[in-house]
């Protein structure tokens, strides 16, 4: 067992058995030994379930949306890029502060389950791209840290992930590039474009994979499944799933925290975070540098209006 499990064991049986929370989301280890799936607990002693390791790549935070109409006090382990999800949902008023108990970990970034070749022989394997394009591998809230899980923004010695150890592993050796995809398509002509992008869409067949696991898709009734004839259509048709797609990107407009779980969990490999990142070099471009999920008390940049701001439409 390593260090952390052993940690966040001992913390969620102490968190149960006291009451301080009526249940608690994590990471639990699955049947292959590259599966290490979520899990939610309830008694101290199912704490240990609770696993961590380089496969605990879901972003646990959209699962709270599960308990946002209750009053109990639910403990959730976030990463770095999972707390920003955190900040995301508390903005959104989906969540109550009070009534979630935020645990950070430290993240030296997930492994790729793709890249495995022999399903029973652990091997090594490279990062997830979303990790080597992360700015975020420490949490940027929490209320308690496991195993010295440094706080973003905190002036101390990271104690978490270092630079020498971030480098080493590849975490955020990308983060430059995080553009690179949407330039490469801006730079194609109008037909490239259509046709890039049609045969993503043909591939779609509507399993709102993408939607289900997004912290900012929590409208309390989704739009692509209202039974009001005339908003939408539910075919899964390259045209209806070119509608599905912008639709998602502009209601997560300003407010998308580049998890890269959308495209993670996407099993056509739909590169969604083009589109995602489109949107956000717009908004960056337009309105100034804005990291959704990482200020609680920072104002987002469509959720206000300045005198100066651009009105190139006009």
């Amino acid at each position: 067992m390593n260090q952390i499990t052993k940690e966040m064991r001992d913390l969620a049986r102490e968190l149960l058995a006291s009451g301080e929370v009526k249940g608690l989301i994590g990471w639990t280890k699955g049947s292959r030994w590259y599966l290490t799936p979520p899990v939610v607990i309830t008694q101290p002693e199912e704490a240990e379930q609770l696993y961590f390791d380089q496969f605990a790549v879901n972003n646990l935070t959209g699962l709270l949306l599960d308990y946002r109409y209750g009053d109990d006090k639910i403990a959730l382990f976030v990463k770095g890029c999972d707390s920003r999800g955190i900040v995301r949902l508390l903005q959104d008023h989906q969540i109550k502060r009070d009534n979630v108990l935020v645990i950070g970990v430290p993240c030296m970034g997930m492994s790729d389950k793709k890249a495995v070749t022999d399903p029973r022989q652990p091997a090594e394997l490279p990062l997830l791209d979303k990790c080597l394009e992360c700015r975020y591998p420490n949490p940027v809230i929490a209320d308690r840290l496991i195993s010295g899980a440094l706080v973003s923004g905190e002036p101390s010695e990271p104690k978490g992930l270092t630079a020498s150890e971030a480098a080493k592993r590849g975490v955020g050796s990308k983060q430059a590039d995080r553009f690179a995809q949407v330039k490469a398509i801006e730079a194609m002509s109008a037909d490239e474009k259509y046709a890039f992008w049609q045969a993503q869409h043909e591939k779609c067949f509507r399993c709102y994979a993408c939607r289900n696991i997004c912290p900012a898709c929590n409208c309390r009734e989704c739009i692509f499944e209202s039974d009001k004839k005339g908003w939408v259509n539910k075919s899964a048709t390259p045209t209806d799933n070119a509608f599905f797609a912008v639709t998602r990107a502009m209601h997560v407009a300003g407010r998308c925290v580049e998890c890269g779980e959308c495209e993670r969990v996407c099993p056509m490999d739909i590169p969604i975070m083009a589109l995602n990142r489109k949107v956000i070099q717009d908004i960056n471009e337009l309105f100034g540098e804005s990291d959704a999920g990482t200020d609680l008390d920072g104002k987002m940049p469509l959720g206000l209006f300045k005198n100066d701001d651009p009105e190139e439409f006009m």
